[in-house]
């Protein structure tokens, strides 16, 4: 079983539509509303602890398999514009990125299951192929001899006489100099290819292919950009067709240009537009990558908004998805007075493994049922949607210092790739995935699926529900959309163990939060690093740009660095003069996966400021050398106090990890060149800190630099010296006492220089 939700985030009054799929052989299926308290089973804690609650769905429901079918491409219907065309001439700039795997459609009006209307297409062999049929079994293709050549421009265009049944086919290289080099331009009039069957739809990157129950779907889809793609009601002469690449047209076929479509405007959007003036607008499906340099692209200009000419191309992919499309199973209305928190409609069908559609319930807009909110990290969980890295990073293993452990989902992903991928997988064509959607089955958005995000934030509510701590909850997408008002009912906002992708409203908001008094606990490591742009009328679909810098699977092409949805820079936070240490006091610093650290006091910790933090806790020896993620708190990523990437001066360290091995290294934007020097045992650099400081506003910030932090707190029951001293922060933070801002800032005893040597 899996399903998904058209919202992730829900409150009272809010309806919320599930779609299931079974892939077994089950006729139905039971469903009930659970609220999650833990999201791990892990055999050291009180395992996975989920309540059921009342609600109209439960009980049986038809079992049925919904399909997903991936793949990006544009589509223009009108009922004349394309089935009054007998003579015509199609052209457009092509960057193919995988070629010789199976035959790819560019554009045209081909209806694969009747044989009808053109393509122009890329053959098996990467030959330029324009291939047609009248629906009445008789087909044609013609094929040029000269194979196209990956990532490397080409112009193409196909012209077709319907009187005489003459098909022109050309192409002209794209050198690196920007001249046309080795055009290739043939007749083909001597196999007579058949009258075309008019359409009233064209296709761009794919052609028409019915599905299941007789449903539309696309099929023979291209992989590489599209750009400046336009079609004439004419054949041209082979003179008029090779001087096409250089104009917007001859003379004599501009008169009769039929449809160009200019993909620079509306650039993010899943619309593109016709500038012939005649309407002919198209539509995006599954999102491919916009904002893409063009075959003009000078170099000059980096970003497409100021030089949007060059930034005509859109690139298609046979694995792109942005919504998987099912119908609706069952609807939820959340009913007043319910809890605020982690809930999911729990799918359980015979012989299969109980599925979990998890959605988030947030108070009343505007109301509040606690001091505190704890702030669900739904972007970094999109981030990471379906990721296949175990699967297909051959440094995954060196990485994680063990061999990797594929789990039942890690399985079902490599064997069903159509459910989608992650912002840190590669598209079937090498290029990077940099567009994520929740409008689909995530499977490591589920219990026991990964402690990396989701799973480890179970742990931090399975704490504060222990403690009898109650926190609302709200959503990455939340704050996002809302803004500090938002957080203005609450004192104190909590983070889980890693929140890693951040937008620009969501940073403003949390600075804002602080400004008026607000108070913070960062609970994580590796958080605020990647800048995230949300599509402002897509639902559900984030984006991400990974330029410059920073730990990643892979890199945006040169020109690419600006989001096509917003328009602002990608790349790192810390490359955007926004450290996170500005915010939280600490930013990345290290990574390491095979095992956990601990750590020591700082003379900081004997600050009077800090008192409130060491009730019930002893200051005899270390701490945190316990813990789920490798036995230790301070483990897998981490993030230090530097005042020389904006730490506030007066900040706290109050405790540093210590004696990591050198399975935990550097992360690469900490040097400027390769040294040995990396590993834990050789840089102390290579550590987590625990910082507090106070704000101007009598507001405060406690950040722990480490995603482990938060497995450590149901150790021995939730009693240890990393849960005493959280509940102890959490207890002073939701106090309304303001914090008083120290006269005379004092410097950390922790403020390390950038190489300081063991």
């Amino acid at each position: 079983m899996s399903g998904y939700a058209n919202v992730l985030s829900a409150k009272p009054g809010d309806t919320i539509e599930f779609k299931v799929s079974s892939i077994g052989e089950a006729a139905d299926f039971s469903a009930r509303l659970v609220r999650l308290i833990t999201t791990e089973d892990h055999p050291q804690t009180a395992g996975l602890i989920e309540r059921e609650v009342a609600a109209p769905f439960a009980g049986q429901h038809p079992a049925r398999r919904q399909r997903i079918y991936t793949g990006s491409y544009g589509y223009i219907e009108h009922k004349t514009a394309f089935s009054n065309l007998l003579d015509f001439t199609f052209q457009a700039w092509l960057w193919p990125t995988l070629l010789g795997s199976k035959r790819q459609t560019i554009a045209g009006t081909w209806d694969d299951e009747n044989g009808a209307g053109f393509a122009l297409q890329i053959d098996e062999e990467c030959r330029l192929t324009f291939l047609s049929g009248d629906g009445r079994g008789n087909m044609s293709a013609v094929t040029l001899d000269t194979p196209l050549r990956e990532r490397q421009w080409v112009f193409v265009a196909a012209s077709y006489d319907a009187k005489t049944r003459a098909v022109i086919l050309h192409q002209s290289s794209l050198c690196n100099v920007g001249d046309l080099s080795s055009p290739e331009t043939r007749v083909f009039d001597e196999t007579l290819a058949p009258q075309i069957f008019p359409q009233d739809s064209f296709y761009i990157a794919s052609h028409r292919q019915t599905g299941e129950a007789g449903g539309v779907r696309a099929g023979g889809h291209y992989n590489g950009k599209i750009d400046s793609p336009r079609l004439y009601a004419g054949a041209a002469s082979v003179h008029e067709i090779a001087s096409l690449s250089g104009d917007t047209g001859v003379s004599r076929l501009a008169t009769h240009l039929v449809a160009d479509w200019d993909f620079s405007i509306d650039q993010g959007s899943d619309v593109f537009r016709d500038v012939s003036g005649h309407g002919l607008d198209g539509k995006l499906v599954n999102m491919p990558t916009r904002a893409m340099k063009g075959f003009n692209w000078t170099g000059r200009v980096h970003d497409w908004r100021s030089a949007p000419g060059e930034y005509g191309a859109i690139h298609f992919h046979d694995d792109d998805l942005y919504d998987a499309g099912w119908s609706t199973d069952f609807t939820f209305t959340v009913p007043e007075g319910i809890a605020s928190g982690v809930y999911a409609a729990r799918l359980d069908a015979l012989g299969a493994t109980p599925a979990y559609v998890i959605f988030f319930v947030r108070p009343p807009k505007g109301q509040a049922t606690s001091e505190a909110v704890y702030l669900a990290s739904t972007a970094t969980y999109t981030a990471y949607a379906n990721q296949r890295l175990i699967a297909r990073d051959p440094l995954d293993e060196m990485s994680m210092g063990a061999l990797p452990i594929f789990g039942e989902d890690d399985i079902f992903l490599d064997e069903n790739p159509e459910y989608g991928k992650s912002v840190y997988d590669l598209h079937t064509d090498g290029s990077g995935v940099c567009y994520s959607s929740r409008l689909r089955p995530v499977l490591n958005i589920s219990p026991n699926a990964n402690y990396w995000s989701f799973g480890g934030d179970g742990y931090l509510t399975g704490w504060l529900d222990a403690l009898g701590i109650y926190a609302d909850v709200i959503t990455d997408e939340d704050l996002h959309k809302e803004g500090e008002s938002i957080l203005e009912p609450y004192r104190v906002v909590l983070t889980g163990c890693h929140p890693e992708y951040v937008s620009m409203a969501m940073w403003d908001a949390l600075r804002t939060h602080l400004s008026r008094g607000g108070r913070l606990m960062y609970l994580g490591g590796n958080g605020f690093y990647w800048r995230t742009a949300f599509h402002p009328t897509l639902p559900g679909l984030i984006e991400v740009r990974r330029s410059e810098d920073g730990s990643r699977t892979w890199s945006a092409e040169p020109g690419e660095y600006f989001m096509s949805t917003t328009g602002e820079y990608g790349g790192l936070w810390r490359r955007q003069d926004r450290t996170p240490n500005e915010l939280l006091g600490v930013g990345f610093c290290a990574q390491g996966f095979q095992s956990g650290s601990y750590y020591q006091w700082n003379p900081d910790s004997a600050n009077p400021r800090v008192d409130f933090i060491f009730k019930g806790i002893g200051k005899d020896g270390p701490f945190g050398n316990y813990g789920l993620a490798g036995n230790g708190a301070a483990g897998q990523e981490l993030d230090r106090y530097d005042r020389d990437l904006g730490s506030p001066q007066h900040a706290l360290v109050i405790a540093s990890s210590i004696n990591h091995s050198d399975y935990m290294v550097l992360a690469k934007e900490e040097f400027g060149a390769m040294h040995w020097m990396i590993g834990g045992s050789e840089n102390k650099n290579v550590r987590s800190d625990l910082v507090f400081f106070e704000t101007s506003s009598g507001g405060a910030v406690f950040s722990v630099g480490s995603i482990s932090w938060c497995m450590s707190l149901p150790i021995n029951g939730y009693d240890n010296d990393v849960s005493r001293l959280t509940r102890n922060v959490l207890e002073r933070f939701r106090d309304p006492a303001p914090f008083p801002f120290p006269s005379r800032p004092e410097q950390s005893s922790r403020a390390l220089a950038p190489f300081e040597r063991t």
